[in-house]
């Protein structure tokens, strides 16, 4: 039975899908971009700013589903320019700790929704 997790804390779906998804004890977050849910508006004036933004937009869903980061087991994440990875590297890396970080993938695409340099998804288990 899948349950779907909604939160008002992290940017409304944007096209035909669910913040996440929570199937028994794991749940499956869509992609979150950087878009401020007080506002509806991007932050994309750095990409320190536009990081922190998708990071804390996917720590509102972990939330609503009872979770945090330390459930976190798989994270991907793709931009829109490798040069940028120093940086979204370090703010995704203050959201965990080194010693459990969870599996992941970072991957160059060539556009992402709205034109935003970064989108991360993560599976997390309870």
């Amino acid at each position: 039975m899948k349950k779907i997790i909604n939160t008002p804390n992290a940017p409304a779906p944007i096209g035909p899908y669910s913040q996440a998804i929570l199937t028994g004890n794991t749940l499956y977050t869509s992609g979150q971009i950087p878009i401020n849910p007080a506002t509806g508006e991007l932050v994309m004036d750095t990409i320190t700013n536009e990081t922190t933004q998708v990071m804390e937009n996917l720590k509102a869903v972990l939330t609503e589903a009872g979770m945090t980061f330390e459930n976190v087991i798989k994270a991907s994440i793709f931009i829109s320019d490798m040069d940028n990875f120093g940086a979204i590297n370090d703010v995704y890396g203050s959201y965990f700790d080194a010693a459990t970080a969870p599996a992941r993938e970072t991957v160059q695409v060539a556009r992402l929704p709205k034109d935003v340099n970064v989108e991360i998804s993560v599976i997390a288990v309870k």
